[in-house]
């Protein structure tokens, strides 16, 4: 094996095995009878908390259960308009533009948008 080869072969190896931040957006953009709305992974609907502070989430205890938060991992990094905010419980929580982004608990399937204007029209959906 020439030296080029084994360089070229070492290298790869290095690279498949080193840490990788995540590089996407945390979220995906779906389709709803209101237009384009952010997603999670499984194509649920993102919704913002209009008393949610930049980088702060007022939804706690019976409200997030109601509203599970788009949770961000250890080695999530964020880019592209996401940070990650870090929550009164010490996890981790993705946000858009800083607002936090959760889902409702109520939608059943992929496009339901149940919970836009929910609580007087304190939530919303999130838009790309």
């Amino acid at each position: 094996m020439t030296s080029s080869i084994r360089l070229a072969l070492t290298l790869a190896v290095s690279l498949a095995i080193a840490p990788v931040a995540l590089a996407a957006p945390p979220t995906k953009t779906g389709k709803t009878d209101k237009g384009n709305v952010l997603t999670d992974a499984k194509g649920m609907t993102l919704y913002t908390f209009d008393k949610d502070t930049d980088g702060k989430s007022a939804c706690n205890g019976p409200c997030a259960t109601n509203w599970p938060v788009l949770k961000a991992e250890a080695n999530d990094a964020p880019g592209d308009g996401y940070t990650i905010i870090t929550r009164d419980d010490g996890s981790r929580q993705w946000a858009y533009k800083g607002k936090p982004l959760y889902t409702f608990a109520k939608d059943q399937k992929p496009g339901d948008i149940t919970g836009d204007g929910f609580l007087n029209g304190a939530w919303h959906l999130a838009m790309p």
